[in-house]
């Protein structure tokens, strides 16, 4: 079969790599769907000494790329119950030690152990059969489509993972700096909560995008002071929950500052850092700030169940389908961040 690799320097191809085969405790699924995520730019736009090492699993050998796979189970290993052959599942792409509380808890990417995250560092979905332990096959619900269960797989689960720390509810305006697939996420979820939303970002694609997909005001920070502007929509208050999808540090300043007193906020946008006035900022307005990485498995599966339980329209995020021929070109379009989400189609 053939899978892509991440080269460096927004550069990527398709390698041969040899069929799967289950070992004890594991499955192969014949991937259906998988997800493009805002996370994959760390290793396409990689330069330097850090695209050098792109691509290398724990034995040297070329990695595939995709860290949200979604399919059906091919064929199971020795321990498992062939029952499961044929069953609609999507992937929580990490793999810890099995037996520390993060790992029984479901969240085997808090593993003190060292882990494993499939797509990045373990053979992922970019490709025909991905190889995995049992243990992270998360039920697909026959409501959702193999591409909305590769969303669910790190993006749209992230927002949800966010949104359930938050607490959003019909009591809440939710500001949304960011409306890249997980902020649209975010967006989609948080209106189907209830919450009014207000969503931020500099491309207008990806503004007319969250209006249609529930956002009742949309700003472009740069033809309007965000935190300002927030604060006006909600007569001089600021907003009751606030969500960072894009890891920058002004975005994140923002999403404190539009926050009301009391507010809580999420940082849910990777790398980089943030400087904040920790009394005018955080304490004197008793702000609640929330780290959010991800999800853990029960949760990926509850957020399956809420799309599919609320028929929220899910595949409205879905902008492009491809094949995995078309890799090259699917990067290029995403690296240009106007777009909603992209997803290949196997």
């Amino acid at each position: 079969m053939r899978g892509i690799v991440f080269l460096g320097n927004r550069k990527l191809e398709l390698r041969e790599f040899p069929d799967p085969t289950p070992g004890p405790g594991e499955v192969v699924l014949a991937i259906k769907a998988s997800g493009m995520c805002g996370s994959d730019f760390h290793a396409y736009r990689a330069t330097g000494n850090a695209a050098a090492g792109l691509g290398l699993g724990g034995g040297g050998t070329p990695v595939i790329a995709g860290h949200e796979p979604c399919g059906v189970v091919h064929a199971v290993g020795a321990g498992v119950d062939p029952s499961l052959v044929g069953q609609r599942v999507m992937n929580h792409h990490y793999k810890g030690c099995g037996r520390c509380r993060h790992c029984r808890g479901g969240w085997s990417q808090l593993c003190r152990g060292g882990i494993t995250v499939y797509g990045v560092t373990g053979h992922g979905g970019h490709a025909p059969f991905m190889k995995a332990p049992a243990f992270t096959c998360v039920p697909l619900p026959e409501a959702l489509s193999f591409e909305e269960g590769a969303a669910v797989s790190c993006g749209t689960g992230t927002a949800y993972g966010a949104l359930r720390r938050l607490d959003v509810s019909g009591r809440d305006t939710l500001a949304v700096f960011g409306q890249g697939p997980v902020g649209l996420s975010a967006t989609l979820l948080g209106r189907a909560m209830g919450a009014r939303i207000i969503a931020v970002d500099v491309s207008p694609e990806r503004l007319a995008l969250a209006r249609e997909l529930g956002a009742e005001h949309t700003l472009d920070p740069r033809q309007t002071d965000p935190v300002r502007a927030i604060h006006d929509l909600t007569g001089g208050d600021g907003a009751e929950t606030t969500m960072d999808c894009t890891g920058h540090p002004e975005a994140r300043a923002q999403a404190v500052r539009s926050a009301g007193t009391w507010g809580r906020v999420a940082f849910v946008g990777e790398g980089n850092s943030v400087t904040l006035d920790v009394s005018k900022d955080l304490l004197r307005r008793q702000i609640t700030l929330h780290a959010s990485w991800t999800f853990s498995n029960t949760i990926q599966e509850e957020c399956a169940r809420f799309i599919g339980d609320r028929k929220i329209p899910l595949g409205r995020l879905l902008t492009h389908r491809w094949r995995l021929e078309q890799a090259e070109e699917a990067y290029k379009l995403f690296d240009t961040q106007t777009t909603g989400k992209g997803v290949f189609v196997v």
